[in-house]
């Protein structure tokens, strides 16, 4: 079976996690496409397949070489993004794209345009997997999945290629930030590894945010408004006052590269009580902490104005920037450099403007820099994949297996 084959398989799964679900996985649909995927890698032939309660789902090709190899790793996700509906995908394939808009969907008016989406016109020539219009795709990340399947069937369909003892990983729940939470990372047993879970060919990525979580609680006093002279403290005019604080380009919508954010992602409240949520980013660890005091100054002036109490703020770190683990070991970036021009690729190193899995497991012991999957305008029903993507990141994992071996 082709990759294509494989993804077109793997995305009719409904895999979306969800949020607050208190389970690891937090969806059925996730531990139902991790059996499927046991019983595939045991139908290869794999060894040291284990699969515990969690939907962390880890397997071996063994060495075909006598030389000393370290042993190395490849990892994807198995779930999609709660943003876009991922039940019922139905996939199509445009055959030779020539540039021009594709319709999605005409019920809905759903058109995947090269106005709004002129990355389009990087892949004219090549065969696009695009949805219905109607739900998002999953290449985020069940390209990954394809893809590290789809090499490890060819490195056995070609014995001839020298690899040390390779370990695959597939896990739940990284859309919300809980993939590396429960991965025993000494079971996986690698000295590095790579996520496959970036976006365009040719991305590399081995930086990433700092990043924290932001709740913050306003207090109000309701009184009869034809009365409320002097008397009324309205949380919501607080909320927005404190909003207002906040620089206002310091946001996702006019920042990019290295810029990081105040997001603010939740709104709720009346004149009693109203909460704001912000998630905050920086891949700088300094200016995080100044932005983390920043919250802290506009919390502590409304009190004081206010009256103390009347605005509590709790604050939550979430991940860190890996680049401080990868740097003492930039061998496995050249490797991966290496690798993506023997397969054709040019490498694109840019910092994740997100998080990932590797930067949780990196942290964990586990060396993990991330590697294009191939897919475009992730968590959204304009997603999609050009099928030469997967087919120069499935080469990208056999030709690092290939040089590190050689190494």
């Amino acid at each position: 079976m082709d990759i294509v084959n494989h993804f077109l398989r793997y995305v009719r799964i409904d895999t979306q996690s969800a949020e607050d679900a208190g389970v690891t996985p937090s969806t059925p649909g996730q531990m139902e496409f991790v059996k499927m995927l046991r019983k595939e890698l045991e139908e290869m032939g794999l060894e040291e397949i284990s699969l515990d309660e969690h939907g962390h789902l880890f397997a071996t090709l063994p060495a075909n070489t006598t030389r000393t190899v370290p042993t190395i790793g490849f990892i994807a996700h198995v779930d999609t993004s709660p943003d876009v509906t991922g039940k019922d995908v139905n996939p199509r394939i445009v055959e030779n794209y020539n540039g021009t808009n594709i319709t999605l969907s005409a019920e809905d008016h759903t058109i995947l345009s090269t106005a709004e989406f002129p990355e389009l016109l990087r892949y004219v020539g090549d065969d696009l997997i695009v949805t219905d219009g109607r739900t998002l795709l999953g290449a985020d990340d069940k390209a990954g999945v394809a893809e590290i399947i789809s090499a490890i069937a060819y490195l056995q369909a070609h014995p001839e290629i020298e690899h040390g003892k390779i370990r695959i990983g597939f896990n739940p729940d990284e859309e919300i930030g809980l993939g590396a939470h429960k991965f025993d990372v000494n079971l996986f047993g690698c000295d590095w590894a790579y996520t496959m879970d970036g976006g365009e060919v040719g991305e590399l990525e081995y930086e990433n945010f700092n990043a924290s979580s932001a709740r913050i609680i306003f207090n109000g006093r309701n009184v009869h408004p034809g009365y409320a002279k002097d008397k009324m403290l309205n949380s919501m005019r607080v909320a927005a006052e404190f909003i207002g604080m906040l620089p206002k380009h310091e946001v996702p919508e006019c920042t990019d590269g290295y810029e990081g954010f105040f997001h603010l992602v939740g709104m709720k409240g009346g004149v009693e009580q109203t909460t704001l949520t912000y998630i905050i980013r920086d891949h700088s660890a300094e200016v995080m902490s100044k932005r983390k005091e920043l919250l802290q100054r506009c919390v502590q002036d409304l009190n004081k104005k206010y009256g103390n109490g009347i605005v509590q703020l709790e604050l939550s770190d979430q991940y860190s920037n890996m680049r401080e683990v990868i740097e003492p070991m930039m061998y496995v970036i050249d490797i991966a450099c290496q690798a993506m021009r023997e397969a054709g690729v040019e490498p694109k190193i840019k910092p994740i403007r997100g998080g990932t899995d590797g930067a949780q497991l990196s942290f964990k012991g586990l060396p993990c820099p991330n590697i294009f999957a191939g897919g475009v305008n992730f968590h959204s029903r304009y997603e999609f994949v050009p099928i030469g993507s997967m087919k120069k990141a499935m080469m990208t994992i056999v030709k690092i297996a290939e040089i590190v071996a050689k190494r």
